[in-house]
């Protein structure tokens, strides 16, 4: 199954794009989320992260399926 996945603020630096399309598996966000961090070297624990889904924030057991667009967003800070 494909997925959508967009990287913002340090994700992006991380992944070294903007964005991409992945296998999402078994279509569980937390396998992917744990793939994607040891494809990408992403450096934050999934329990500072936010996971959107197709445009809404969700819990991490919503179960993904072919053509969602996923992002994960790390904590911002401002200035």
């Amino acid at each position: 199954m494909k997925i959508n996945v967009t990287y913002y603020a340090m994700f992006r630096e991380q992944a070294g794009c903007g964005g991409e399309v992945v296998d999402g598996g078994n279509g569980d966000a937390v396998d992917l989320f744990e793939s994607l961090k040891a494809t990408h070297g992403l450096s934050m624990a999934r329990a500072e992260v936010r996971l959107a889904v197709n445009d809404a924030f969700v819990d991490w057991s919503t179960p993904l399926h072919e053509g969602d667009s996923v992002v994960f967003i790390p904590p911002v800070a401002g200035g």
